[in-house]
């Protein structure tokens, strides 16, 4: 207790408390809460220590009394006319309040030592009043004490009651009681003739008001505002529930109701951006123009959401980012690799502990907008577990007719999502439920040719590396035929992220040589790299210096120098691989094996392929004479990937073909495709940046 006559400003009398409970707050400011238990009066003889804390020598003055210890007579007849002052106090009260119901069983049951000491914290009084009664180490000086506020609170609780029956309003009648002269609940703020225990508290309560007042919430958002104030105006600071109201109604209240960003489409503009940014893709390029005419002819973006569908790092989340930018929008980007809690887009309800809103309403709160471009990265890599299905939880997200009124089971009330435009992408298409691939326009996104990745380098991926090393175009030139050959050398994808990590490993040991002084000097403290007089270019024949031998080889020619083999394409999620197919016979009875951890499917490929060949052996002057005496081995390369799917039908009538005509197959051309018993081949795709990538021509016959 802080007293100015002392000092070190502490009253000589204290109370010693055991700590029962500690709690920690984040609202409003982060604070811990204290649940203590008395134990007796004692007073400060002498301070021994100042710092870091106070240490004291001090006397007890009391101590804890049982239930039964008895009472002396003078204490006894004090006693019974303040239980009885307590008991007509308490009938006073609210009946309906739990508080009042567990302060009247609280009476009948304690012991009268301690009745001073518990009224004198329920009844509003002054400091000055409490620090008398914390003065009263006798039992009978502190009944007397604080029977005076008693008799106080009872008249004032009778005025109140004089005022409700004369019709007036009871909150108003609080109102004009001296605030001397209010109760405080324990357990509580209490209803009428309650007041907020600190200011802090009056201040958020008046904070949160005015917040929802200036909101401009929808009907059904301000009800379900309104009542969760009501409800936390009744619940005390340290109470679980009061936070979990605090929470939500932040929540609520941060979210982009009616705020919005004016959409600018001006579709040349449109039109320059996305060349600038992408080189290529021009299918892709088409249907986004042609997504933005409709929204500037409709005004409404409400239709199929654009799902791009490629292998990793062909740009599909720069394509959508790019629409925000052309849009004028927010862009937010929402990594759903992984997930397989449907909770992540639903959210939690607010019964369990630690709760939160879904990522989808968690995005919408970060862009503070209601129109912002949303992207759902990895829409093809959901999982189903026991914590539900999120691809489902998705279904309503992503459908136009549904989205208007998305209830986040943490808000518990709908959000408008139809003004928000959703991008998709995924690897493969295969892996996406149905019933959410329904919903999507797929825009599958080729691979890069080569010509394309030289481009792409020299426009964007050469000068970022140039800018992230220190460098200028004055210390670096990577001609188009070098880019070239890294590509082809030293990458193999469908997209450009390892092009980019081979050019950032040229600017490093080029940055070694300018630093070093071959290239230029540094200027002193470390600061920026100064020009050079010529700039160092990077050569075919340097490369195998700077990033050393080539990783991959091109083998086309070498493998196919003699019969029974031939190039076919398999497409995988990173973009397509060509696949080398082996054949030979040997005597034995007519046996075919197939190696290379073949699937059911292309193992029905290799016995339609024979037969057919077979059949139209004499068509095509094949020697297929005494295949009953001659067994038939039909290997793929790459034994440890499992390999499946139809269209490896051509590849292996071409390789049988060539087997038994002992002609050799052209090392130029690749096929795919599926064979029927008929000979048709039944075309396929996503083999654009493979054959391109490999320098071949694709081949699919069709008869």
């Amino acid at each position: 207790f802080l007293s100015p006559s002392s000092p070190f400003q502490l009253h000589t009398l204290g109370t010693a408390a055991s700590v029962s409970q500690m709690t920690a707050w984040s609202h409003p400011r982060p604070h811990f809460s204290l649940l203590l238990v008395g134990l007796c009066r004692f007073r400060i003889n002498e301070i021994k220590r100042e710092t870091p804390f106070p240490i004291a020598a001090v006397s007890q003055l009391d101590y804890l009394h049982s239930k039964d210890e008895p009472v002396p007579t003078e204490v006894r007849k004090l006693a019974d006319e303040f239980r009885a002052s307590a008991d007509e106090l308490v009938d006073l009260l609210d009946l309906k309040n739990p508080s009042t119901v567990k302060l009247k069983r609280l009476l009948d049951s304690l012991p009268d030592h301690n009745l001073p000491d518990l009224f004198t914290s329920i009844l509003r009084s002054s400091f000055q009043e409490k620090l008398e009664v914390l003065d009263s180490v006798d039992l009978s000086e502190r009944f007397k004490a604080v029977q005076p506020l008693l008799l106080r609170q009872i008249a004032t609780m009778k005025l109140l009651q004089k005022a409700t029956n004369s019709a007036l309003d009871p909150t108003l009648a609080t109102k004009r009681m001296p605030a001397s002269f209010r109760i405080v609940r324990p357990g509580g703020r209490g209803n009428a003739g309650t007041t907020p225990t600190s200011t802090d508290e009056s201040d958020e309560i008046s904070e949160l008001e005015q917040r929802i007042s200036s909101a401009d919430l929808p009907e059904h958002a301000l009800r379900a505002a309104q009542k969760e104030m009501k409800r936390l105006r009744s619940l005390p600071p340290q109470f679980p529930e009061y936070a979990v109201s605090r929470n939500y109604l932040d929540t609520l209240l941060d979210l982009p109701w009616s705020k919005s960003t004016e959409d600018r489409i001006d579709l040349g503009q449109a039109r320059e951006d996305l060349d600038a940014d992408h080189y290529g893709l021009g299918k892709v390029k088409k249907r986004v123009l042609e997504f933005l005419a409709i929204k500037q002819l409709k005004n409404s973006l409400k239709g199929p959401i654009l799902c791009f569908v490629g292998a990793p790092g062909v740009g599909k989340t720069s394509v959508g980012r790019s629409i925000a930018k052309t849009l004028g929008r927010k862009f937010y980007r929402m990594s759903l690799g992984g997930g397989c809690d449907q909770s992540d887009i639903r959210g939690h309800r607010r019964t369990y502990i630690g709760s939160m809103p879904g990522r989808i309403i968690q995005g919408l709160k970060t862009v503070g907008t209601n129109n912002p471009v949303f992207l759902l990265d990895e829409v093809d890599k959901l999982h189903k577990s026991l914590q539900g299905d999120p691809a489902a939880a998705l279904l309503e997200v992503l459908d136009p007719e549904q989205n208007s009124t998305f209830t986040d089971h943490y808000l518990n009330i709908p959000f408008d999502l139809s003004r928000v435009l959703f991008i998709a992408t995924a690897n493969t298409s295969s892996t996406i439920p149905p019933p959410l691939l329904d919903r999507m326009e797929v825009i599958e996104v080729p691979g890069y040719t080569q010509e394309e990745k030289v481009q792409i380098a020299l426009r964007h991926l050469l000068p970022k590396q140039l800018e992230q090393h220190g460098l200028t175009s004055d210390h670096l030139k990577l001609p188009p035929e070098t880019i070239a050959r890294i590509a082809g050398s030293y990458t193999r994808e469908a997209g450009v992220r390892n092009l980019e990590r081979v050019v950032g490993s040229v600017c490093r040991a080029i940055a070694v040589k300018v630093a070093e002084g071959q290239g230029g000097r540094l200027e002193d403290e470390g600061q920026a790299v100064e020009k050079s007089a010529s700039p160092i270019v990077v050569t075919e024949d340097m490369l195998e210096e700077l990033l050393g031998p080539r990783r991959y080889e091109h083998e086309l020619s070498e493998r196919l120098t003699r019969p029974g083999v031939a190039v076919g394409l398999a497409w995988t999620a990173m973009g397509g691989e060509i696949l080398f197919v082996e054949a030979s016979r040997m005597p034995g009875t007519g046996e075919l094996t197939l190696t290379g951890q073949l699937g059911d499917v292309m193992k029905e490929s290799a016995r339609i392929a024979l037969n057919w060949l077979r059949s139209c052996a004499s068509l095509y002057r094949l020697s297929c004479d005494h295949l009953d005496s001659t067994d038939i081995h039909i290997h793929f390369p790459a034994g440890a990937v499992g390999k499946d799917g139809p269209s490896a039908g051509v590849t292996i009538v071409t390789v049988l073909a060539s087997l038994f005509s002992g002609r050799c197959v052209r090392s130029d051309t690749a096929m795919t495709g599926e064979v029927t018993l008929r000979g048709m081949v039944l075309p396929v795709s996503g083999q654009h940046s493979c054959y391109h990538r490999r320098g071949l021509l694709l081949c699919s016959y069709r008869r």
